[in-house]
């Protein structure tokens, strides 16, 4: 392996400093196993990157290509922006900012420092694009405003948290209050979004919030498909091999507790069987992607199967704060 490729390795995956590498030589093993788990997290990063690029590009055209025009508001910390947007004129790309600044220094708290750099970073790129580039004004039907702006605003934001990262901190914020009030994500989000259109319609009338909530119905719907459907909770099943290192990741790099249930796998023409331990955990929407690429670097071709949880009771997930 080439010199400067060897260094990256040790510094980055093996998380080693020079002095250590010397003092203990890294063997060929380590080092390979260390560049296959640098090329994943690369290949995570790039993904993760233009997820949340596009996504940026897909609501900044939804605020300027729909939304700003009718004053039409969404739900959520995008919501409020656009609501005292409306009301007082400040910028949309300043509010953007101020307004998901206390979620960004949530996030941290609740799902950890990597979560809240990507989150702060998505933010930052929003703000700079309704800044800096020009969107048409598409239509002025206020039906068509309000569909196809909570579309692409939709999008973005789903696009944004399938790469690791959120520009609507409402979601965290939810999370968190659910675990100390011991009700569900959707409970707080919606009564969140009460408030918000209830002002709305105080501040900007009956019409404009009526059609505003058809606006959050829209972006909501195209959030849940870009997400595939998934809910506040994952119930994930691994069957595996190295059903021990799943075991460990699991509650060692992702901070969840794990049930074990001791199998047999079948296969092939004849059935044959063999013992096997089933992993299972239950895991939150934002979590899906870390876990996804932590199964990969143990054994890519480990049977995983997803199911969707309305809600958990007990257990440490709503307890233990999230990793990223």
């Amino acid at each position: 392996m080439n010199s400067i490729w060897k260094k990256i390795i040790i510094r980055t995956t093996l998380k080693q400093t020079d002095k250590e590498s010397d003092a203990k030589p890294v063997s060929d093993y380590v080092l390979a196993k260390g560049y296959r788990e640098f090329l994943i997290l690369a290949r995570r990063h790039i993904k993760d990157f233009i997820l949340i690029t596009v996504g940026i590009f897909s609501a900044s055209f939804g605020f300027k290509g729909f939304l700003l025009t009718n004053h039409f508001i969404d739900g959520g910390a995008t919501g409020i922006s656009l609501l005292i947007s409306a009301v007082t004129k400040i910028p949309l790309y300043l509010l953007i900012i101020g307004i998901n600044i206390p979620f960004i220094l949530l996030g941290y708290k609740v799902m950890g420092k990597v979560f809240a750099i990507k989150t702060a970073l998505a933010i930052a790129g929003l703000s700079l694009c309704l800044a800096t580039v020009h969107f048409p004004d598409v239509t002025t039907d206020n039906l068509l405003v309000a569909v196809f702006g909570g579309f692409f605003l939709g999008a973005g934001i789903g696009l944004s948290v399938r790469g690791g990262a959120v520009i609507d901190g409402t979601e965290v914020l939810a999370i968190y209050l659910s675990r100390k009030l011991g009700t569900t994500i959707g409970d707080i989000i919606i009564l969140i979004n009460v408030l918000i259109f209830s002002a709305a319609a105080y501040l900007l009338g009956i019409e404009i919030a009526l059609y505003s909530m058809i606006t959050y119905l829209s972006a909501s719907k195209t959030l849940d498909f870009i997400v595939e459907g998934i809910d506040e909770y994952i119930g994930v099943t691994i069957v595996s091999m190295r059903s021990e290192e799943m075991r460990q990741m699991i509650i060692n790099t992702m901070g969840r507790g794990v049930t074990v249930y001791s199998g047999k796998r079948g296969y092939g023409k004849r059935g044959e069987t063999k013992e096997v331990d089933i992993i299972y955990t239950v895991i939150t929407r934002l979590e899906l992607n870390k876990l996804n690429t932590e199964i990969q670097k143990i054994e890519p071709d480990a049977f995983v199967v997803m199911n969707s949880v309305k809600d958990t009771k007990g257990g440490m997930i709503k307890k233990r704060a999230l990793k990223h």
